[in-house]
């Protein structure tokens, strides 16, 4: 008997493996409300505009080092350390949004 069904990718995997676990577990996937989604949204923009921001600073830094190579290392350090607690910031601020709280 042939079986029509695409083949399913790693994530898509992973994906049910994780909803079948959090079933298991008694985690509800709730459909979030439009207020949810519109603050979700907001800060997403608003992390957006933070990288932005960081990003032109970034390139000043870099400019300003006089081509230094340890200098160069240290901007790009801070720079790499100020998006990922952009990032981290966003993801906790949507897990609380989701959360409702």
């Amino acid at each position: 008997m042939k079986d029509d069904r695409p083949l399913k990718s790693a994530f898509e995997l992973a994906m049910e493996r994780l909803k079948a676990q959090d079933r298991e577990e008694g985690i509800e996937e709730k459909p979030l409300s439009d207020e949810q989604k519109e603050e979700i949204t907001r800060l997403r923009q608003e992390a957006k505009a933070k990288l932005a921001e960081l990003e032109i600073l970034h390139r000043k830094n870099v400019a300003g080092t006089g081509g230094d190579p340890a200098k160069i290392a240290e901007a790009e350090r801070n720079y790499q350390v100020d998006r990922e607690r952009v990032v981290s910031r966003l993801e906790s601020a949507i897990a609380r949004v989701r959360s409702g709280g």
